[in-house]
């Protein structure tokens, strides 16, 4: 049995091939796209801009973002030409698979759990606190109470001990049921949320425009020094480090866009329609994130969004209300809307990016035949899918959504790095690939990539790479106790 067996190409190809069996082929480039945006704009866009600002940047958050922009868009170009070359779910673990052999795919295959699945209960778990702001500044209704909407590790000013989380495992069960009845109606469903939550932010951009104050610009790039918040943790502020530091921060907000390529066995024509997808998807959120985070820092003043009690999850809404009239009241109630809309749109596209590759890695015998096995009618991995939701919504119910933030974007991160080496590794190898779409100037932008992305991993700290390590070592365990001897390519008796 060798580690380093490499899935051919060709089979790659005839995996992906039409069959009665197989994944229903329903979605277009425009699908692709709202897809992209739709696991784009949520947590990061609505949270992470405000803590960015806040405990790294101030205003130059911008510039945090046109680093992670850069950053995702390097890897975006890799991913465009292997989800283009090899149209199949998987997403990362799939290239790797075909380029560097089983052991790195199944490294990359256990880490996009950190990416999906932990991120699929984070951005639940966002989901549920802002719930509570939903109940009490649009209904008008008293919040939900805490020990209902918080994890047994979390306590409250007022001493009250969480108990479980019922928002949060409520909103990952829906979204979960909903893919199984099927991947067109989930992308229908999406399509409608991005409308909204779209168009919510391009308001907040021209309408809080005329109310942005120069004076909380000044300086646009802090002077180099360092802050401590509430809770006692250390960042480095202004200067060099703290925009590299934003640019680690905010990269949450472009966690998505590589989703799009776990989708592409069930994509009508992927060679074209998934460049499309992922490229667009990230053009769009990046020009709107930066005009975003450049009308919410003139909103307010930076000691606004260190204030726990203003600059927490709600952080947004409590901007508008500081910084806009209260005619414009009625903006800021649309924006808690929006969250929410947005918050769930993430965690679909989450939960669909999870079932894909665990559906991958069960058909190549890595995990368990459940994780791909078909509805008789939906043709969806609906057991798989009940499986991610036991797992997703057992962490959602039950743990702090502060403890695997970073923890997700190193994941992340981690991926795009392999990802950029894939591409050259396969245009070594398999030259006379058809690639519909071809990454400029190999190996060049890939090696950028790689840089980019260990960059933004450098500045999320030494603490984040010893969790990341953690995580690792106990996918080792799973994969020589289990994966190796189940193996349907070192196995080939098997299949």
């Amino acid at each position: 049995m060798s580690l380093f067996v490499k899935k051919s190409v060709e089979q790659l190809l005839l995996d992906s091939a039409e069959s009665e069996k197989g994944l229903k082929r329903t979605l277009s480039a425009g699908s692709l796209v709202a897809l992209g945006i739709g696991a784009i704009i949520g947590a990061g866009l609505f949270v992470r801009t405000a803590a960015a600002a806040a405990q790294n940047a101030g205003p130059s958050v911008t510039i945090g973002f046109i680093l992670a922009a850069i950053g995702c868009a390097l890897a975006g170009l890799c991913y465009a030409e292997l989800s283009s070359s090899i149209p199949i779910s998987g997403s990362a673990y799939t290239y790797t698979y075909a380029t560097m052999g089983e052991f790195m795919a199944w490294i990359i295959g256990w880490d996009l759990v950190l990416e999906y699945a932990v991120g699929a209960a984070t951005v639940g778990i966002a989901w549920s606190e802002y719930l509570n702001n939903f109940l009490v500044e649009v209904v008008g209704v008293g919040a939900i109470p805490y020990q209902w909407c918080h994890s047994p590790f979390q306590t409250s000013p007022d001493g009250v001990t969480g108990i479980i989380n019922i928002p949060a495992l409520l909103i990952v069960s829906v979204l979960s049921l909903l893919l199984i009845k099927g991947t067109k109606e989930s992308a229908i469903v999406n399509n409608l949320i991005v409308i909204v939550k779209v168009t919510i932010v391009i308001m907040i951009i021209i309408l809080g425009w005329g109310y942005v104050n120069p004076a909380y610009h000044t300086p646009y790039i802090p002077e180099a020094t360092t802050y401590t918040d509430h809770q006692g943790i250390t960042y480095n502020f202004g200067g060099i480090m703290g925009i590299l530091g934003a640019a680690g921060t905010v990269f949450f907000a472009f966690i998505g866009f590589d989703a799009v390529s776990t989708a592409a066995q069930e994509t009508k024509n992927p060679k074209t329609a998934m460049p499309i997808g992922i490229l667009g998807s990230l053009a769009v959120c990046t020009v709107l994130y930066i005009l975003f985070a450049h009308v919410l820092t003139g909103l307010a003043p930076l000691e606004f969004f260190r204030d726990p009690s203003k600059g927490g999850e709600a952080s947004v809404v409590a901007a508008i209300k500081e910084g806009m009239p209260a005619t414009y009241s009625w903006l800021s109630k649309s924006v808690t809307v929006a969250i929410l809309a947005g918050f769930s749109s993430v965690i679909l596209v989450m939960l669909l990016g999870q079932s894909r590759v665990f559906y991958s890695m069960s058909k190549d015998g890595l995990l368990p035949a459940v994780f791909s096995k078909l509805h008789p009618k939906y043709q969806t991995p609906y057991k798989g899918n009940l499986v991610i939701l036991i797992l997703v919504g057992v962490f959602a119910a039950f743990v702090p959504g502060d403890v695997v933030g970073h923890m997700t974007s190193i994941g992340t991160l981690f991926a795009f790095m392999l990802v950029c080496v894939a591409v050259i590794i396969l245009r070594k190898t398999n030259p006379e690939l058809p690639r519909q779409f071809k990454t400029p100037l190999v190996p060049f932008i890939p090696i950028l990539g790689v840089i980019a992305c260990g960059l933004m991993i450098f500045g999320l700290g030494w603490e984040n790479w010893l969790r990341l390590f953690a995580w690792l070592a106990i996918g080792f365990v799973i994969y020589f106790l289990y994966s190796r001897k189940h193996s349907k390519l070192n196995h080939p008796d098997k299949e």
